[in-house]
């Protein structure tokens, strides 16, 4: 099996190179692996550093782009693997990650998504954050499309999928601020089951005050909520649960960013 691997980037001087070589690195392991790179018209140094890997990344476009959701889009669009993930220009993947991913596919024909465990990272690498990780990771047992309608426990980085299924599903939603993921994991999960990948973590989300999750978490998961009112009903279990962990969440990222500014002073 082949495995496309997209990374959208701009102005990630800073990170970029970390995730090439760890996207790269996975065919050590044998991976036949695309990799494809599309960067939206970078002012920093990114598109140097990119092209220092230019001939172990199979496609490199550097072009104006409405966002990252249309980066990966493109990218997606281009893919030519039977599994395809996108990591983001500031994450890693785990050594040996997409070898496990295509082994755990191989082995379940009917599943449309894997997914595996995702640690968050601060800008040294650090991992951070942990009670999040595990409060997510306690509900891997409970994987299901209940589940996942309640709450979002799968990381992006840290999710892979079927061709077939996502071009049954459809691309990432151009409406939304930064809740596309979950969008396509929602619709992944009406084509086919997800399957956990076990430890070790299969990559590593990298937090900062600068990232999507990091300024627009409350887009997020205003977003998010209205993915699962839209999947499972309005007036469902599902979306009342959701509507709870929504405001949940939101209360403990602020007061999370009341005391950051706290120590700062």
């Amino acid at each position: 099996m082949k495995i496309s691997i997209v990374t959208a980037n701009y102005n990630g001087e800073r990170f970029i190179e970390q995730t090439l070589k760890s996207v790269i690195s996975q065919r050590d392991d044998g991976v036949e692996l695309e990799y494809i790179v599309i960067d939206g018209k970078s002012t920093d140094r990114s598109m140097e550093i990119i092209n220092k890997y230019k001939a172990q990344i199979d496609r490199i476009i550097c072009e104006k782009d409405s966002g990252a959701f249309d980066a990966i889009n493109k990218g997606l669009a281009l893919a030519t693997g039977d599994v395809l993930g996108w990591l983001n220009a500031d994450d890693l993947y785990e050594p040996g990650a997409l070898k496990r991913v295509l082994e755990v596919m191989a082995g379940n024909p009917d599943c449309s998504l894997c997914f595996g465990h995702c640690p968050i990272m601060d800008e040294q690498g650090v991992e951070i954050r942990q009670g999040i990780t595990r409060f997510k990771e306690f509900f891997y047992k409970y994987s299901s499309r209940f589940t996942i309608q309640c709450i979002n426990y799968i990381s992006q980085p840290a999710m892979l999928f079927r061709r077939s299924a996502f071009e049954k599903a459809g691309g990432l939603r151009q409406d939304f601020t930064c809740a596309w993921d979950y969008d396509l994991i929602i619709k992944l999960f009406r084509q086919g089951r997800a399957v956990m990948v076990g430890n070790p973590p299969l990559a590593y989300f990298r937090w900062h005050p600068s990232s999507l999750s990091g300024t627009l978490f409350r887009d997020q998961f205003r977003e998010e909520w209205t993915v699962a009112a839209r999947d499972a009903g309005r007036f469902s279990l599902q979306a009342l649960i959701h509507l709870g962990v929504w405001w949940g969440i939101v209360f403990c990222y602020t007061l999370m960013k009341w005391m950051r500014r706290d120590e700062k002073k």
